[in-house]
Order: C-alpha cells, then structure tokens, then sequence
C-alpha cells in the first residue's frame, strides 16, 4: 500500500512509493503531539536538519544526510542494543508537514509524517508527529523492549517536551 494510503499527508504531484510500514500493519503505532511557542518556520527549520535531532532526542544516537532525501538512523535499544536503517523523505512542505519511511533491509520498517500547525496566530505551532513501525521480533519484539521499560509512545512524548524547551529557550 502506498505512503498516501497512510494518510500521513501527501499532495499531487509528489512521489508515492511503498511505505515503510503498510496501512494497518505498524506493530506500533503513535501519535503525539506538543505547543511550541515558535513560528512554524522556525520548528520547521529545526526539525528539517535531521543531523540536530539527537541532541534532544535522548533514543537517537545519530542521523547521517545520505543525499537525495535520504538519511541513516542509528537509535539506541533495549537493553544496550542499536537499531540502524536508512530512511527517506517521500514528502516535504515546507513549514507544514515532513513525511518519511524506512527503506528496504532497515531493521526497523516504518514510516511516519511530522506535522507543523500554526496556532495563536502563527506565533506558536502545533507539532504533531505520528508513526508507525515494526520492531524487530514484531510482537514478541514489543513485549521484549517492554520488559526493559521502552514505551514508545512515552519516549516520542518525552522528546516532544524535550524539542519544546530547546526552541523556547533561544532566542531568534
């Protein structure tokens, strides 16, 4: 099934590959979301330099640009483990919505979109993120990351918070 069929927010004209996770078969699924006291532009711009994402997200050891949309994850695991994958961007709008999905041999299938929704009169944004993935073991892989307290929901909402304090404290 396509990534348009994910409804994770596609437009004509933009490439529709296969998802890294088809509709309705993401082991786990999240959505979260958090108010940022920014301009859209401004948690846009962040967000969109993959390469600052590990700072705040605590799981991510690193993302690497590839190219062409193109980007490899490292995240860090339960127990002491690491995952690895390389993903692309398959829809970018600037200032309104990033989504992406893993490509072919990830150890992690999945695929998700970023959404960035003005509110207060563009002076804050709504950052919404949801995704869905297969871990490694599908269900048994679950209950196994479960057993050493990863909750993937709490983890997206714990970096959300986390990416929220980074932007409000600058000052731009």
């Amino acid at each position: 099934i396509s990534y348009g069929a994910m409804n994770l927010g596609t437009m004509p004209g933009t490439r529709r590959e296969m998802a890294g996770v088809p509709y309705q078969r993401g082991v786990i699924r999240v959505e979260e979301s958090v108010i940022i006291n920014r301009p859209p532009r401004e948690v846009y711009r962040e967000w969109r330099n993959l390469e600052n994402l590990p700072r705040i997200m605590r799981h991510l050891q690193s993302v690497r640009p590839l190219g062409d949309n193109r980007s490899h994850w490292v995240v860090r695991g339960p127990a002491g483990t690491t995952v690895e994958w390389d993903g692309e961007i398959v829809n970018d709008i600037e200032n309104q919505l990033i989504g992406w999905q893993s490509l072919p041999g990830a150890d992690v299938n999945n695929a998700g979109a970023v959404h960035f929704e003005p509110m207060r009169g563009g002076n804050a944004t709504r950052l919404r993120v949801t995704l869905r993935y297969d871990p490694p073991g599908g269900e048994i892989g679950r209950a196994f990351a479960s057993l050493f307290g990863t909750n993937p929901a709490r983890q997206v909402r714990e970096d959300l918070q986390n990416f929220k304090s980074e932007m409000e404290r600058r000052t731009m």
